[in-house]
């Protein structure tokens, strides 16, 4: 997948003069959203994208908003992100999407017209259809919309909203608040249903405040890469290591220990380690609005800065709670991870069962 941001491709008023030419891209169909989450009714979206693609011999795109619309009027009262820009492009990916277009939300964006935001499409982009939600709306005065592009000229297919039917027998719309709403409560599972996969956070290591490794137990402290998480709590999860590429690196945790005696906990998927992650902002011991993503993992000892970690959430255990000094928080930690650590060995157990004998 290619991926551009938006002002790669559009011809600038100075382009003559220094001889700078932007990237044509070849005739596409082209989907326009947040794709937060990149959920069962986004990829309902993308199916439809991929097929008008093929019957048209056409490449198919995705254009993204970075930061999120809302992110850019409100960024304290911005919904938490299911998906940073990376995790977002590798789902993209993994879907088909053959060109990604990253349009940078800021005030000469949102000032656009509808008219000049249709010239982009055609002109700068090259876009021969497009499939739109049924309520897509666009340009400074939320006078563009699918009709708006018909009659431009251009061929729109508009998705009608994907449902499921959810505890109560009804249909309801697949939506990122949804799955927002279901991870903040904790039940991953119906989190999960709605996704299509399992949630989890793919982020680099990098320093902090080391408080973890004073009282035994040293944690990983992943970049969120987010303005905040979707989910917050004490969480039992899986860890495996990525490369460059995005690719998950065969035993890659484990080899990295600094004692061959002490490789860690298996996870329950390959090639992972086991591990308890506390997502939050860490009442105990630092000031709100911190997000911290930090994972302990048992029986291990290594050296993980600057290494790339996919973080999947297996289990909620309960949300963060403030204790009132560093002792009684070593103490809830610990009894945090003897919990997280007889659940596990329910899980292999059951999972040992249901093997073929």
């Amino acid at each position: 997948m290619n991926t551009y941001f938006l002002e790669q491709l559009m011809a600038s008023p100075s382009a003559m003069q220094d001889d700078t030419c932007p990237i044509a891209l070849a005739p596409c169909v082209l989907t326009i959203g947040n794709f937060d989450g990149v959920h069962l009714g986004h990829q309902a979206m993308l199916a439809q994208v991929r097929e008008l693609a093929d019957e048209r011999k056409l490449g198919s795109a995705v254009m993204i908003f970075e930061p999120q619309p809302r992110e850019f009027f409100s960024p304290e009262t911005a919904p938490a992100r299911l998906t940073n820009l990376t995790e977002k492009q590798a789902l993209l990916k993994e879907h088909g999407v053959e060109t990604l277009i990253v349009a940078s939300f800021d005030a000469s964006f949102r000032a656009l017209s509808a008219q000049a935001f249709a010239d982009i499409l055609v002109n700068d982009l090259n876009v021969k259809a497009l499939v739109l939600g049924d309520d897509f709306r666009f340009g400074h005065d939320r006078t563009g919309d699918s009709q708006f592009l018909r009659d431009y000229g251009l061929h729109v297919t508009n998705l009608h909203t994907v449902t499921d039917v959810n505890t109560t027998d009804t249909a309801t719309r697949i939506s990122s608040t949804r799955v927002r709403d279901l991870l903040l409560a904790g039940d991953i599972s119906a989190a999960n249903a709605l996704l299509g996969r399992d949630y989890a956070i793919s982020g680099t290591v990098v320093g902090g405040d080391k408080i973890g490794r004073t009282m035994d137990f040293p944690t990983a402290n992943v970049d969120l890469a987010r303005l905040k998480p979707a989910l917050h709590g004490i969480f039992a999860v899986d860890v495996v290591l990525l490369d460059t590429d995005g690719q998950i690196i065969p035993n890659g945790l484990a080899d990295l220990a600094d004692n061959k005696s002490q490789v860690g906990l298996s996870g329950l998927r390959p090639h992972s380690l086991f591990g308890t992650a506390n997502i939050g902002t860490r009442p105990s011991v630092t000031k709100e609005k911190e997000w911290r993503l930090e994972v302990h993992f048992p029986e291990l000892k290594a050296n993980l800065y600057d290494k790339k970690l996919h973080v999947r959430f297996l289990h909620f255990l309960h949300g963060e709670r403030r204790y009132d000094s560093l002792e009684a928080l070593k103490d809830g930690i610990q009894n945090d991870i003897k919990e997280l650590l007889a659940w596990r060995i329910q899980q292999l157990d059951s999972m040992t069962a249901k093997k073929p004998q």
